[in-house]
């Protein structure tokens, strides 16, 4: 198949040998400086998704998505997981009481959040059946001194699956705060069943044992705290809470994830945008290094280019050799750009955890960033995106170049020649 003659002479010329070794040093230096753009940008965009992804499919796996709470605590829990789940967008409701507290062992202390759950309707709304095993669940309900501590609270008091801790739990920590009346501090001993890992922040403050237990550690009877809900869509979950509230009738209040991860969701996004802004620029100044490059190309050429116009080849078709060679330059920095990037975001992951253990150290601590891990996740949008943004850019910085080149005037360019 016969190629257009400018799409034929500007992919010679890109692949042809300099006569300056500048010149090549410089088409070296435009290229690597394009791929490194883009490989960057891609694997920032990357992890930025890998945490958005792991807020939503992990953290808000273990906290509740939205809850419904009564002032006094809700009496019947049964009779409201019924009345909730006939809104078509709750897709599965569970009952929990949740209770701030300190977990003591061995003269050390941490605080907690102590969760009491119901494990037959916890694991229909949450996640936890991926980290803790069937049997420790079951042992919260036969078991009332049974308690799974977070592992970043074990990891702290030194504790193990086996030990027996103690937990005191404020004296208006339960439903007689909001009543008006006080009581004193209560605290139990509880055995250590499992210890969870979720590798989140969670870790440093959960704790769950069974729902009657944490009740009556409160002094709440048969009450609970609330109820917890699975939603169909996590970004309409204030609408369906106050929906929800409005049907339900006074007494009642409700949160969502909006509240409790909202801050942290937004600061991943926002840090996804501006990140990808800066890194878009690098790329962008590496997109323009093609114009050096093409103007150095431009110099080194101008014999071929005098000729090319003698023999007739009009300034149409000279603009159009330096736009094809500019766009191939973009299009291969562009292309191997994504490939790195892509690879590199499928094994930050594992390289991260290979520094972290070669040195003995840890870059993402649960006390300051959401995660312990650096995740990622691949999206194609992202990739298609990266992609037309570089190889625009590139073609805009191959216009300048490519218009200079069809201004060169074959008496000039030979007269030396």
């Amino acid at each position: 198949m016969t190629l257009p003659l400018p799409l034929y002479i500007g992919l010679r010329y890109t692949g042809a040998r300099r006569r300056s070794q500048l010149v090549s040093f410089l088409s070296a230096i435009s290229i690597t400086g394009l791929v490194v753009g883009v490989a960057l940008l891609v694997v920032v965009l990357s992890v930025m998704n890998g945490f958005d992804r792991e807020l939503r499919e992990r953290i808000l796996g273990l906290v509740p998505q939205a809850s419904i709470k009564h002032y006094q605590g809700v009496d019947n829990w049964p009779e409201l997981v019924a009345t909730l789940k006939q809104d078509a967008r709750i897709l599965e409701a569970a009952p929990f009481v949740q209770l701030p507290g300190l977990v003591s062992f061995r003269k050390k202390a941490e605080p907690i959040v102590l969760y009491g759950i119901d494990p037959e309707y916890e694991q229909k709304v949450s996640i936890i059946s991926q980290y803790v095993q069937q049997q420790a669940l079951e042992r919260l309900v036969t078991e009332p001194s049974a308690l799974i501590l977070g592992y970043g609270v074990a990891n702290s008091l030194g504790v193990s699956a086996g030990d027996k801790l103690m937990v005191v739990i404020p004296g208006n920590a339960g439903i007689s705060a909001i009543a008006g009346s006080r009581s004193a501090a209560k605290m139990g001993y509880f055995d250590v069943v499992a210890v969870i890992q979720s590798r989140t922040e969670l870790d440093n403050t959960l704790a769950l044992t069974g729902l009657s237990t944490a009740a009556n550690l409160a002094g709440m009877g048969d009450k609970v705290s609330g109820i917890r809900l699975k939603l169909d869509d996590l970004f309409a979950a204030p609408s369906i809470v106050y929906e929800n509230l409005m049907e339900l009738g006074v007494g009642y209040h409700g949160s969502n994830w909006t509240r409790t991860q909202g801050n942290l969701y937004h600061a991943i996004q926002m840090s996804k945008n501006l990140v990808g802004l800066l890194m878009s620029l690098i790329v962008g100044i590496a997109a323009f290094n093609v114009v050096s490059t093409l103007v150095m190309v431009v110099v080194d050429k101008q014999g071929e280019i005098a000729i090319l116009r003698t023999l007739g080849a009009s300034t149409k078709t000279i603009l159009s050799v330096f736009i094809v060679q500019g766009s191939v330059i973009g299009l291969l920095g562009t292309l191997l750009g994504i490939g790195i990037g892509c690879l590199m975001a499928l094994l930050i992951e594992d390289f991260v955890q290979f520094v972290e253990r070669l040195f003995q150290v840890q870059f993402l601590k649960s006390d300051v960033y959401p995660l312990t891990y650096l995740p990622s996740e691949i999206r194609l949008a992202d990739l298609v995106r990266v992609g037309l943004t570089a190889l625009s850019l590139c073609f805009v910085a191959a216009l300048y170049p490519a218009w200079k080149a069809s201004r060169v005037q074959p008496a000039d360019a030979l007269r030396y020649e």
